[in-house]
């Protein structure tokens, strides 16, 4: 009985964990993954390293998982009043901090321990790129741009990736960087859309206050920018037609987004935020599918 009642223990235990790393919510995953699959298939001309593949993609899930963990220690304070984070894990006194710290830097050597399997600039990048993963949830305290700063963090993996396939990082491995950045605060800003009158009554800084009432033209120019890039990082790596008609579906989908956000509904900001998956993937779609009509 009491081996029975332990093993009850443990599965709750790993189920709050589970939450804690949003493995349940695989969103996160797939807005970080894209844009190293882009980067994975421009450094590998289509035909990428497998353990460099696995790396990362480990990598990746890894490291989003201890970017949730971070994320919801060091909003255990704000979560409570907020009504879409009030029953996550530390916030709902299901997980205590400590046991969040520890698991974080469970996930974060676990991650290096990959790391080490590549170059010796990988591994060097990979300290800046923790320090941005483990920064990212304190800069709503300080700046109206923290969406801006996940950019930076999620975007990392773009060089890293560039870095363990080709040991270096081109011009455009930057290129494919900024646009990640950009994409990032275009998404996040729908994200916090939803959150919006929760911030301004508990002092929470994000790009959706920042921007107000031009928070719509504001992404619309973002997403622009973001394909306009792609175009660019497109057209100098000679890649073709099937490339460029996966951005023109990237395009529909941004401008779909636009008519979910139109009226500023939660509901309709976080089926936006969500879209960004499909336009990740319809990116990569049109990359892989024309290196394979290349090949």
């Amino acid at each position: 009985m009491i081996e029975q009642s332990t093993f009850r223990l443990s599965s709750r235990r790993l189920e709050l964990y589970w939450r804690l790393m949003r493995l349940d919510k695989p969103i996160g995953i797939f807005l970080l993954l894209w844009p190293a699959l882009w980067a994975l298939w421009l450094a590998g001309n289509g035909k990428p390293d497998v353990l460099v593949s696995v790396v990362i993609v480990t990598g990746v899930v890894l490291m989003r998982a201890a970017g949730c963990v971070i994320n919801d220690y060091a909003d255990r304070d704000f979560d409570p009043h907020v009504k879409r984070t009030k029953l996550r894990p530390i916030a709902a006194g299901l997980v205590t901090p400590k046991e969040a710290l520890w698991l974080f830097v469970v996930l974060c050597l676990v991650s290096f321990g990959l790391v080490l399997l590549t170059n010796p600039v990988t591994i060097a990048l990979s300290v800046p790129g923790a320090f941005l993963a483990a920064s990212y949830p304190f800069m709503k305290r300080y700046t109206y741009l923290p969406q801006a700063y996940l950019g930076l963090a999620f975007g990392w993996a773009v060089p890293m990736t560039f870095a363990a396939q080709t040991g270096g990082i081109p011009w455009v491995a930057w290129e494919l960087y900024f646009a990640t950045i950009l994409w990032a605060l275009v998404y996040d800003t729908m994200y916090a859309m939803v959150d919006r009158e929760d911030d301004l009554k508990i002092g929470v800084k994000s790009t959706a206050i920042l921007f107000g009432d031009l928070d719509r033209v504001l992404i619309a120019m973002l997403q622009t920018f973001v394909l306009l890039i792609l175009f660019s990082v497109g057209k100098q790596s000679g890649l073709g037609m099937l490339y460029f008609l996966g951005l023109l579906i990237a395009a529909g989908l941004a401008a779909y987004q636009q008519f979910l956000i139109r009226e500023r509904d939660p509901v309709n900001c976080f089926k936006a935020f969500l879209n960004n998956h499909w336009f990740g993937a319809a990116v990569f779609g049109g990359l892989a599918l024309d290196y394979i009509l290349h090949l």
